[in-house]
Parts: structure tokens; C-alpha cells; sequence
């Protein structure tokens, strides 16, 4: 593994674990302090101005006829996915939300079979099964345990992993054309803009006085790592090595969300969270991962 190759995966790696400790970390403050929608206005608004500091740097205009584009992944992919994230999240734990944001290298596949006409093998149909099952298996029995799965929380967590792999496979185009800050730039203010009526009143509703010192730093971490670091990482290794590796690294977050409920659980004593760990999402796991291995398994190359 060259110099490069190593920060990729270190980049990768920093990447995920962020995104599992997020499962439980963002859950932490919602909603007694902060509700879903007023969180997701904050986050796209902080993510935009940080976002567009770095797009200063960078003199590249956008083509007319890729607005359109633009503007769908702005709403879909930004503003109605993490919508949909937070508010799954707020009502379903953090182990239900990362097994099943694990399904979204099973549907990227898909939709790009479906939008750019990719091939699928034998091997990825039965990694689309597989995984599949999975996430069905937790969506419909994960809340049959008492603890804080919810079946409405886990389809709204379902549905934001559809909107995020649409969002990938959409956007593909516009990040060969461009650079990727500038991309991700455009996008989250499209996003915000969606945001304003949306989630503004919300916002202002918001009772700023109750915040702690933890609120503000769980809000910080939000923006400032689970958003900004993460897109900054994932971009930086797109570029060092193959989506497929990028793609493998997901199965990190299930394991990051079930040491730090655990931890929560076991070590704090939140018996709610305690009650989040059972056989069932466990089996969930692991068909979810196996589907999602299969599919990032390169095909072997045939013999001339």
C-alpha cells in the first residue's frame, strides 16, 4: 500500500467511524432540545457557509443545462434525505439506523443499473437478496423487542438510505464534469434554500436558552465532522482508490453504533438502549453485510 493508498483508507476509515458514533450522538439531543427539522435546517446552513469558503478558492461556473441536476440533488439528495434520516432517527435506535443505512451499496447498484444502464452479475443479484432480507428482516421484526426501535422510525431511516443511494448515482455526472467541492457546494445551497420554508419556523421555535454545553457540542460535531470532515474524506479518496473500496468501508458503521449503544447501555446504564441489542439485529447485520460484500467483490478476471 503506497503513501497515498494508506491516507485513503485512514480518510475512509475516519469517515465511518464518524458516521456510527453519529447514529447515537445526533439521537442524543433530539428532541428534547433540538427537534429533527430545526437540527437538519442548522446542519445544512452551517454545512453550506463551510462548504462555500472552500468553493472561493475554486473559479468554475456551472453550464446551464446542468441546473436541473443540480437542483434535484440539492432537494433529494440534501434537504429530503437528511430529512428523513433525522426524523427516522429521532423516532428508532442508532443500531436499527446504521444496519439498515448499510443497504445503500445495494441500492446504488441498483438505480445505476436502472439510470446508467450498469451491468449487474449473478453475484450482485444474489448480494442484492441477501442484503435485501436484511434490511426487510429489521424494518419489519427489529422493534418486536422492547427498546427504542420503531417500525415507522426504521422505514423513514429505509427511505432516506433510497433517497442518498438515487442521490450517488445522480449526481455521478456532474462530478466527472466538475469539481467535487464545487458540486457539493451548489448542492447544499439548494438544499438550504429548499430548507427555508420548510424547517425555518421550526428553527426559530427552538428554545435556545434550554441549550448545555452538550447540546452545542453534539451540534458542532454534526457540522462540523458528521458532515463537512465526511464529505471532505470521502472526496479525498474517491480520488486514491476504487468505489468499490469506498463502498466496503460502510460495514464499519453498524459496528462503531452496536460498541457505542453498549457502551451507553452497559456502562451509563440506559436500559432502553440495553434493550436495542438482540439476535434479531444481529442476523440483520450480517445478512446486510454479506449482500453488501458481494456485491463490492470485484468479478475475477477470466483466463485468455
Amino acid at each position: 500500500m503506497n503513501k497515498q493508498n494508506y491516507k485513503a483508507h485512514l480518510a475512509l476509515l475516519g469517515a465511518n467511524v464518524i458516521y456510527g458514533m453519529n447514529h447515537l450522538i445526533a439521537k442524543d439531543i433530539m428532541p428534547e432540545k433540538l427537534g429533527p427539522t430545526a437540527f437538519i435546517f442548522l446542519r445544512i446552513l452551517g454545512a453550506s457557509i463551510l462548504f462555500w469558503i472552500l468553493k472561493f478558492t475554486i473559479k468554475e461556473k456551472i453550464d446551464k443545462e446542468d441546473y436541473f441536476r443540480l437542483i434535484v440533488c440539492g432537494i433529494l439528495g440534501i434537504a429530503i434525505n437528511q430529512l428523513l434520516y433525522f426524523h427516522g432517527l429521532n423516532l428508532t435506535s442508532p443500531i436499527d439506523a446504521s444496519i439498515i443505512y448499510t443497504s445503500v451499496p445495494v441500492l446504488v447498484l441498483i438505480f445505476s443499473y436502472f439510470i446508467l444502464k450498469e451491468k449487474i452479475t449473478r453475484t450482485k443479484i444474489v448480494g442484492i437478496i441477501i442484503g435485501g432480507t436484511g434490511a426487510l428482516l429489521l424494518i419489519l421484526y427489529g422493534n418486536k423487542n422492547e427498546g427504542t426501535s420503531t417500525f415507522l422510525g426504521n422505514m423513514l431511516i429505509f427511505s432516506n438510505a433510497i433517497f442518498y443511494a438515487f442521490y450517488l448515482v445522480y449526481v455521478k455526472p456532474l462530478m466527472k464534469k466538475y469539481h467535487p467541492i464545487t458540486v457539493i457546494s451548489w448542492v447544499f445551497l439548494i438544499g438550504f434554500l429548499f430548507m427555508i420554508p420548510v424547517g425555518f419556523n421550526d428553527f426559530r421555535a427552538t428554545n435556545f436558552e434550554a441549550f448545555t454545553l452538550n447540546t452545542y457540542l453534539v451540534i458542532a460535531f454534526v457540522l462540523f465532522a458528521t458532515t463537512f470532515l465526511t464529505y471532505l474524506f470521502n472526496i479525498y479518496a474517491l480520488t486514491k482508490v476504487a468505489p468499490s473500496v469506498n463502498g466496503s468501508y460502510i460495514y464499519l458503521q453498524p459496528v462503531v453504533s452496536f460498541v457505542m449503544v453498549s457502551l451507553y447501555a452497559f456502562v451509563i446504564g440506559n436500559e432502553a438502549y440495553a434493550q436495542d441489542i438482540s439476535l434479531t439485529k444481529i442476523i440483520s447485520s450480517i445478512l446486510v453485510i454479506a449482500g453488501v460484500f458481494l456485491i463490492s467483490k470485484k468479478p475475477k478476471a477470466k483466463l485468455a
